[in-house]
């Protein structure tokens, strides 16, 4: 560093002495760093989030954020929510609804959606400028990297100044928030934020807001639900819902990984899509009881590129689609939930000795479309015990619809086995032949 040039400690502790010198400071950070050159003033983690949020489709010049819900069924929904009982305390401590109140105190569920905004006219004019709003998505892929987000995807305390924010429109604010957690479990509940124009911000916004978040997860523990019952989620759960933990029957988890659709069903519920790389993530929970560490799913997902916080990120999206049914430290699936997946199925009948029902199972390769090397082994493993255990039936109709099935096309030992089995000269044989033919000259040539 030259003599004479800051560091950026010294540029930092402007935040609070020159905002708007160190905001210009950051602008400039931000311009340099979205165009290809990354510069040192902001995080390496605030880096990679900015990287996330951009793969996410999220455009730093005109982006608004998601809308999970209107603004009056958000409202609607709050009133139900297992924070809606300590947010009067929170409003007391940390609100300012007086003429001159410049910041907002915003309280989201555990998936970053607004559900209570507390501040006064003026603050709430602009906030609806930004669509910081109740039912809006304020997490990462919601609207990009904010304090809400990093709070959500680190489990910590985070706050963003001006151009730390990825959107621009965002520029002029500062945001401070941490989560709020389930005293008794550690589940994440919802998350505690209060934003304002960055002069607003103070050296005790951090610690206002940790003690908000104290105080919050003080009043959970001695709040109950109306029955003395369970939590989850940030809703009540009716008794019906309740896992063994809870004191009522287990939950099972449905995957469906067989073929190019994979998707996640929660006690019977409509199956919810999932995207291939969660599909490689629950996959890789699904075939290892004792779980994975961070690090360890991050290099199986993303090789040597891997990192614990893209993890991270992908464990937050994937609760939002099938709730909290993972555990961390390691990763696994919670021991309330019963997991059964399709290939698991398929692997069940084989175990025991059900030939004709493993393959009736088996429509189609494990998540045919992943290129993931640890689930590429998984693929081949299945479909390797399947096609053994149909030669080895001695039912040469099985063994010829198998090899006319994607999975078994290329298996040129069922075919010799179902030509000893019904002949050569079999007219249902015959297919079966020119296919091996051409998969014969293939491999040799």
């Amino acid at each position: 560093m030259r003599q004479g040039t800051p560091s950026s400690r010294q540029l930092s502790d402007l935040r609070f002495s020159a905002p708007a010198e160190y905001a210009r400071t950051l602008r400039q950070a931000h311009e340099a760093t979205i165009s290809g050159t990354p510069n040192p003033l902001l995080s390496p983690s605030l880096a990679k989030s900015w990287q996330r949020s951009l793969a996410l489709g999220i455009n730093p010049d005109r982006h608004r954020p998601l809308h999970r819900h209107e603004v009056s069924e958000a409202r609607s929904l709050s009133a139900n929510h297992r924070l809606a009982a300590v947010t009067p305390a929170l409003s007391q401590l940390l609100a300012d609804e007086t003429a001159t109140g410049r910041h907002l105190l915003i309280v989201t569920d555990h998936e970053g959606e607004v559900l209570w905004r507390v501040g006064s006219r003026q603050a709430l004019r602009l906030a609806d400028s930004l669509e910081f709003v109740e039912g809006a998505d304020w997490s990462e892929s919601g609207v990009g990297t904010n304090a809400i987000s990093e709070a959500l995807v680190t489990g910590a305390p985070a706050q963003l100044f001006s151009a730390e924010h990825l959107v621009r429109t965002h520029h002029d604010w500062a945001c401070t928030a941490s989560p709020i957690r389930d005293p008794f479990t550690g589940e994440v509940v919802g998350v505690l934020d209060v934003s304002g124009p960055f002069e607003s911000v103070t050296p005790d916004s951090l610690r206002l807001v940790r003690c908000g978040v104290r105080l919050a997860e003080e009043l959970l523990k001695s709040a109950a639900t109306p029955d003395g019952g369970i939590w989850r989620g940030g809703q009540p759960l009716r008794r019906d819902e309740r896992t063994p933990h809870d004191g009522g029957a287990q939950s099972q988890l449905a995957l469906r990984l067989l073929g190019d659709s994979p998707s996640a069903a929660i006690d019977g519920g409509a199956p919810r899509p999932l995207t291939l790389r969660r599909a490689e993530i629950l996959a890789l929970l699904a075939s290892r009881t004792r779980g994975w560490s961070a690090d360890e799913l991050a290099y199986e997902i993303h090789g040597d590129d891997g990192t614990g916080a893209a993890i991270r990120t992908e464990m937050h999206r994937i609760r939002a689609v099938v709730g909290s049914v993972v555990e961390a430290n390691p990763y696994r699936f919670s021991a309330a939930v019963r997991v059964v997946t399709d290939a698991s199925d398929v692997a069940s009948h084989l175990r025991e000795g059900r030939v004709g029902e493993a393959f009736a199972a088996y429509p189609a390769k494990l998540l045919n479309r992943s290129l993931n090397l640890s689930i590429g082994f998984m693929r081949d493993e299945l479909n390797a015990a399947v096609g053994a255990s149909v030669r080895s039936s001695g039912d040469a109709r099985l063994i010829l619809q198998w090899c006319t099935s994607d999975m078994g096309s290329a298996d040129t030992e069922a075919a010799a086995a179902a030509s000893k089995l019904i002949g050569p000269f079999d007219p249902s044989l015959q297919l079966v032949s020119a296919r091996m033919e051409r998969v014969d000259r293939e491999l040799r040539a």
